[in-house]
């Protein structure tokens, strides 16, 4: 192609919704050329390369994130289909999701409260405000609900998303080494917890390992975000 008809492109772009949609597509595809090469490795997570590629063009262009979001709005639309597509996985185990309704239930509520109380205990003890420690208490939990919740407990959202993003890569990152250091071979188990404390980053990651533990961490993953939109709120008000 030549420069003329770059430029071309370029002024058609620019001035269309399809700006958005063309930039994230491609930076989520080279972002995964880059995982696949780099032998699938947690911290060059596509989600990760992606978003600091389009912070890095937003920057440069400087285009507004409204005027990108124009076109973006049709990937975010699809996060609702992606979500509830994890249900496929999940039917497949019902059998022994049968077995393992209770402790699944009860493995959910321990960890919600365990991973924000933590977070916010350690926040504290540190000499973090009460600002940044609400801002902390849903970094468990997927983006939009951890927005949501940091947004009603008076946290900071846009700060809430960036820790929800680090707390999923680090999930992601020592999950599987932690489970073999503790000796953990169910991958049920694996996935349940990788699900309540690393969220999307982390189910993705479980994918990649083994369908059934990609999909226990689907579920958890989604009572994790419904348990702590319920009981944050209520707990830490409670906590004072």
């Amino acid at each position: 192609m030549s420069d003329s008809q770059l430029a071309t492109l370029w002024v058609y772009l620019s001035a269309s919704p399809l700006l958005g949609l063309t930039v994230t597509l491609v930076a989520y595809s080279a972002a995964y050329r880059l995982y696949e090469v780099a032998g699938m490795r947690p911290l060059l997570h596509p989600v990760v390369v992606a978003v600091a590629l389009l912070i890095a063009f937003l920057q440069l262009s400087d285009i507004g994130y409204v005027d990108y979001f124009e076109g973006a709005q049709f990937v975010h639309f699809l996060l609702g289909p992606a979500t509830v597509a994890l249900a496929v996985p999940l039917y497949q185990q019902i059998p022994k999701l049968r077995q393992l309704w209770l402790p699944i239930l009860a493995a959910t509520l321990v960890g919600v409260c365990v991973g924000a109380l933590s977070a916010v205990g350690v926040a504290r003890l540190l000499g973090a405000t009460l600002h940044t420690q609400l801002t902390l208490a849903p970094k468990s939990v997927t983006a939009p609900v951890a927005m949501g919740i940091s947004e009603q407990i008076g946290g900071l959202p846009s700060l809430t998303a960036v820790l929800v993003v680090v707390t999923g890569i680090l999930g992601a990152v020592i999950g599987g080494r932690l489970f073999a250091l503790l000796g953990i071979r169910d991958d049920s188990v694996k996935g349940i917890a990788m699900g309540i404390t690393a969220h999307g980053i982390g189910t993705a990651r479980a994918f990649q390992l083994s369908t059934e533990m990609g999909a226990f961490s689907g579920l958890a993953m989604a009572l994790s975000a419904l348990a702590s939109a319920l009981l944050l709120p209520g707990l830490l008000s409670w906590l004072g």
